[in-house]
């Protein structure tokens, strides 16, 4: 048996990004003085590998450390250790410059279009932003650029003119995703991109970061708590549950044979109504919340909700172990628990 905690690293010609053990801990404070602090377990040992030119999702509830897994790799927040490979550098040890050389290939577009844009500023002022700071091109190059990406992302000339609030929420997200395209990368993290849109739009938004994607031969890390919109979107998902990647698989794996029962339960909650759904959610929807990240319990984390958790769950934490083609899951009874039909 196999695990991914000990990823080699990847050839350039076929990942573009390889996360090996990250550790994302933040400080929650002391409760009484002199006493040592505590730590929130944001992300606890994360590996994974992202194939150039495919979509890789990351999926679970509020709190799994999906988006602060996205916002390490682009160095928003302060890693603990591990290593985030982009190419074949650890992004984790660069600076200045060399961290600035990297930012032309990595990008990202956030939850919030609107508090991502700044409201006192001209939309192709912002679009041009890091073509400025990276110092990318001439000025005339930099406006061509502006008008060309305003153009493929479905927008007007004249909108180059306008501030957010002179647009609707789907048109805002376009705008952020030329910024991100603006640089031209190779890799854009997508963190709930399409969350705060309604559902017309949110499919807009995804064709068109498809067709960006094939247009472009663009990688994607797409992080949702959707699981429909992660399915229509993603080639390969990983379950996060509690800082913890608890499967992951190629896409039509995750949804067709599901050997976690945390994945159980979230296929579970998205089926749509009717009588399946109601026979699921009697099997398979878990109940209550997660334990504290502060002090995670010393098992699997998610042993006490599931349903088919025994001793050996609750006193040792599983690792992540192969059991098919590209199929990782770190559960004790993996090999033991058949899998539910979810095709109703």
């Amino acid at each position: 048996m196999t695990t991914l905690q000990a990823a080699a690293p990847p050839d350039s010609s076929e990942f573009v990004l390889n996360v090996n053990d990250l550790v994302v801990h933040f400080e929650a404070g002391r409760k009484r003085p002199l006493q040592a602090p505590s730590f929130v377990h944001a992300v606890d040992g994360v590996s994974f590998r992202v194939r150039r030119g495919t979509s890789f999702g990351i999926v679970g509830e509020s709190g799994s450390g999906k988006s602060t897994t996205a916002q390490a790799i682009m160095r928003l927040v302060p890693a603990t250790s591990g290593q985030i490979v982009f190419g074949e550098r650890n992004i984790l040890d660069l600076t200045g410059k060399g961290l600035r050389e990297v930012r032309k290939h990595l990008q990202i577009v956030f939850q919030d279009p609107f508090s991502a844009l700044n409201p006192r500023r001209r939309a192709g002022e912002q679009i041009r932003e890091p073509l400025d700071l990276l110092g990318i091109g001439t000025p005339g190059e930099r406006d061509e650029r502006v008008r060309r990406l305003l153009a493929e992302v479905g927008l007007p000339p004249n909108a180059a003119n306008l501030f957010p609030h002179q647009f609707s929420g789907g048109q805002r997200q376009r705008l952020c995703i030329a910024r991100a395209l603006a640089p031209e990368p190779d890799l854009i993290v997508c963190d709930e991109a399409v969350s705060a849109l309604d559902v017309a739009i949110q499919a807009q938004i995804l064709n068109l970061l498809k067709r960006l994607q094939r247009e472009r031969q663009l990688t994607y890390i797409f992080i949702s708590h959707d699981l429909g919109v992660i399915q229509q979107f993603c080639d390969e998902i990983a379950v996060m549950y509690l800082g913890k990647i608890v499967e992951q698989a190629p896409a039509a794996t995750i949804f067709a044979e599901p050997r976690h029962p945390y994945t159980w339960s979230l296929i579970a909650a998205a089926a749509p109504p009717g009588p399946t759904r109601e026979a699921l959610k009697q099997h398979y929807l878990v109940k209550g919340d997660p334990p504290s990240p502060v002090d995670p319990p010393p098992g699997c984390r998610f042993a006490q909700r599931c349903p088919s958790a025994v001793d050996q769950c609750r006193k040792s934490l599983p690792l992540q172990e192969s059991i098919g083609t590209n199929h990782y899951v770190a559960c004790h009874r993996a090999a033991e628990l058949l899998p539910p039909s979810f095709d109703g």
